[in-house]
């Protein structure tokens, strides 16, 4: 099997994890974005790599300019996933106890 094919068939089980996440209403909403910005990054990618073979002759991963501006999408995907999650359980923390001096 290519790894295009791979590739493009691995976005089905994607979607139905970003069905699943958003339906449950359990996931913050910061995180959420992020998942749903790898779609973002998926989408530039595919036209990023068609158009690295037609201009360069070379994959994506050998046109640094063009590779590292499709990264862009997967790091900020990374960013807004691990913000949103670390804002949950922040959120859900209980507050430590204050010192009694601090109260007067």
């Amino acid at each position: 099997m290519l790894k295009e094919n791979l590739f493009a068939l691995s976005l089905f089980p994607y979607l139905g994890f970003l069905w699943f996440m958003t339906r449950s209403g359990q996931t913050p909403k910061l995180a959420l974005m992020g998942f749903y910005t790898l779609l973002v990054f998926v989408a530039v990618t595919i036209p990023a790599g068609l158009y690295a073979r037609h201009a360069y002759g070379q994959e994506l991963a050998n046109v640094d300019w063009l590779h590292g501006s499709a990264e862009i999408f997967l790091t900020l995907s990374n960013i807004l996933v691990v913000l949103g999650f670390e804002r949950a359980v922040r959120s859900q923390s209980p507050t430590p106890p204050q010192d009694k001096a601090d109260a007067t």
